[in-house]
């Protein structure tokens, strides 16, 4: 049962148009443009080449891009629409509509992990092959976290709001969450609260890993902290009208 629900899950968001160009061209076109064009800051770079400092936080981005706002609108529309009401009345449990939802999203996270990482391969990326492990295991967390936030975000609020809030959020997450500025770039006070951000955390452990070599048991903690805080206050406020 659960494969089957993830199975559908998956292959409904990839046959869905504007899904596929959140969770996949968009994050390609910052991949290429930031990598080909002298945009970034030559501050925040260091020594590192455009492509190797940017590819950790285009991953980043595709996770948020596909697991929060990708499954915060789905979940607020199935709501909207009684597709979530219908099937609770069906054999499915509650926790394996969930479940589904995020294996689904990891599958999704995989596909995107792969073409990104061929891009960034071709645009000269070369990760550090012993963060690795370390990337996988972030890429899961990060997964899971913003799953359970979108969860909660698609699951309490009118399908509407929902569209609104989660674009508003992205964007805003884009540009200050840790994403595109990397905290040292920030003010001390605001650095501190972008790394406890589950953007920032990601961005800043995936960097560790595929830049530095590093396991970024920081910022998988702070992914942790988030997925069962969110998971938690889900399971009580989500709706299934």
């Amino acid at each position: 049962m659960l494969r089957t629900h993830a199975r559908v899950e998956a292959s409904l968001t990839l046959r869905h148009g504007e899904q596929v160009l959140l969770t996949l061209l968009i994050p390609l076109a910052l991949l290429i443009g930031l990598s080909l064009l002298d945009i970034l800051p030559a501050s925040q770079l260091g020594s590192t080449s455009k492509v190797d400092w940017i590819t950790p936080r285009i991953l980043a981005l595709a996770v948020m891009s596909s697991a929060f706002t990708g499954q915060a609108i789905a979940l607020g529309f199935d709501r909207r629409y009684g597709v979530l009401k219908r099937l609770s009345a069906t054999a499915l449990p509650r926790w394996l509509l969930v479940a589904g939802r995020l294996i689904a999203a990891l599958v999704v996270v995989l596909l995107q992990a792969v073409v990104i990482g061929v891009v960034a391969a071709f645009l000269g990326w070369s990760p550090s092959l012993s963060g690795l492990l370390s990337a996988v295991l972030l890429l899961v967390l990060g997964t899971l976290a913003f799953g359970a936030l979108g969860v909660l975000l698609g699951g309490a609020l009118r399908a509407e709001a929902v569209l609104a809030l989660a674009n508003i959020v992205w964007f805003v997450l884009l540009l200050a969450g840790g994403i595109l500025l990397a905290p040292s770039a920030l003010p001390s006070g605001m650095a501190v609260v972008v790394e406890l951000l589950p953007s920032g955390a990601l961005a800043e452990g995936m960097r560790a890993a595929l830049v530095d070599g590093s396991f970024a048991l920081g910022p998988m903690a702070v992914l942790v902290v988030w997925a069962v805080l969110a998971g938690a206050l889900a399971t009580r406020t989500t709706k299934l009208t």
